[in-house]
């Protein structure tokens, strides 16, 4: 039987780098859809809850560019990520470069080196597992990432992407 991370396990492989695994109880062919169709991220990508996402804009082929805007509902502050796709071999693999923008939000990273983001989806006897490493381009940046609580808003994501594909499945 297939193992089950109902949680995303969150570790520091080197000094740039934040790996996240987390398992889905759903084919890997849904799971690549839900992380490469505008309509499903805005379903479940949605960090803790308040926020919206009135912007997500993906071209999921290499080369094409991608934007993701969240709002506050309670202040109406936003920020972003947007960036373009390096490698996209579905539903396997997918590997972006992601920039930060801090709009009304604020923070201390870099938005002029991008973090390499590399998604990785196997299925095991009908457990999807995703495995992402994001290398970040310092050791700094990497922290500053971290320390937003970044991986804990992944979990409310993923909770939120557990219920849709048990709707979807």
């Amino acid at each position: 039987m297939a193992r089950m991370l109902e949680k995303a396990q969150v570790s520091l492989p080197s000094d740039t780098q934040v790996r996240v695994i987390r398992d889905f109880k759903a084919p890997r062919a849904l799971v690549w859809q839900a992380h490469t169709e505008p309509e499903l991220i805005r379903r479940w990508m949605l960090g803790p809850p308040g926020w919206s996402m009135p912007v997500c804009e993906m071209d999921v082929r290499p080369g094409g560019k991608y934007r993701w805007r969240w709002r506050s509902d309670e202040t109406g502050a936003e920020f972003g990520f947007f960036g373009d796709f390096r490698e996209v071999d579905a539903p396997a693999k997918l590997v972006h470069a992601e920039h930060y923008d801090p709009g009304d939000v604020g923070g201390a990273m870099d938005a002029s080196q991008p973090t390499i983001i590399q998604t990785l989806f196997t299925e095991t006897a009908g457990i999807t597992s995703l495995e992402m490493i994001m290398t970040f381009a310092s050791k700094e940046i990497r922290d500053a990432a971290v320390s937003t609580g970044m991986t804990d808003g992944m979990e409310m994501g993923y909770e939120r992407l557990e219920n849709l594909l048990s709707g979807l499945n």
